[in-house]
């Protein structure tokens, strides 16, 4: 073995060594979807997307994501059909066929409950709809713990010029509602985002944003953002490439009664282009 290789091989395992060190949170599982591009003009565009649970951005390392939820709207409001859809060991993909001009979002969305009891002195777990847990969780349970999650992955695909049906919220969870369009990001200048929880501004909630390609870094680069009083916040990029922003919140805002706690996450991928 030549001392080059040597060198790269030693720089890398001291990367490796430095990263197990970092603090837990930075190892968080991510979920993510991440389009082979984001902005086009084509009169007969596609877009493949990557769609995954990772450790690291934007490698596939752990788990596919599911796409039972998976919903994509077009420019005019109305859902668009993915194609060629499928899972694998470690990812899922997925193709977008951008027949209109504007901009598509695309987003995982995932509501249910999650209850854990005894039975015979034995952990008993179960995960699925709220209106499903009658009838799968005893209703004397022992011990019973039920708790809410509501989590909602996306992305923005652009065809041409931008557009903003999409960006309309639904007004449940934590969503956001971008004030910079998604698609119109640049290295250098802020871009401002609203942050909303129930279809109302969140204020002093923490952003993280983080930049793709962990796994060939030691550090995570991670910006952190801070909603103001109307659930706005702003970044500014410092290099071009695909980010990743997350943000997730625990409450008793439930809707079920047997709900105690409510965890609302979301994340986004966003495309960061040079000036």
């Amino acid at each position: 073995m030549t001392k080059p290789v040597r060198n790269r091989i030693s720089i890398r395992l001291a990367v490796l060594a430095l990263a197990a060190l970092a603090p837990l949170a930075a190892h968080a599982h991510r979920q993510w979807l991440l389009p082979s591009a984001t902005v086009l003009s084509e009169k007969d565009a596609w877009v493949t997307v990557d769609a995954a649970v990772s450790n690291d951005l934007f490698y596939f390392e752990h788990v596919p994501m599911r796409l039972d939820n998976l919903a994509i709207t077009g420019p005019d409001g109305k859902p668009v059909q993915a194609e060629n859809a499928s899972t694998g060991k470690y990812r899922s993909t997925f193709d977008v066929h951008l027949t209109q001009p504007g901009t598509y979002r695309l987003a995982v969305v995932n509501q249910g409950v999650f209850a854990s009891w005894k039975e015979n002195g034995q952990t008993k777990r179960w995960r699925g709809a709220a209106n499903a847990l009658a009838a799968n969780v005893p209703a004397n349970a022992q011990d019973l713990q039920v708790s809410e999650q509501a989590g909602r992955v996306e992305s923005y695909v652009t065809n041409g010029r931008p557009s903003k049906q999409v960006l309309t919220t639904t007004g449940k969870g934590l969503e956001l509602a971008p004030i910079t369009h998604p698609n119109d990001l640049i290295v250098g200048e802020a871009a401002s985002f609203r942050l909303l929880l129930d279809g109302k501004p969140f204020a002093n909630q923490k952003v993280a944003v983080v930049p793709g390609g962990i796994r060939y870094r030691d550090r995570l680069n991670e910006i952190e953002a801070t909603t103001d009083a109307d659930g706005k916040f702003s970044v500014k990029y410092p290099a071009a490439g695909m980010y990743w922003m997350e943000a997730e919140t625990r409450d008793d805002k439930t809707s079920i009664k047997e709900a105690k706690t409510r965890r609302a996450s979301y994340a986004v991928t966003v495309e960061v282009l040079p000036q």
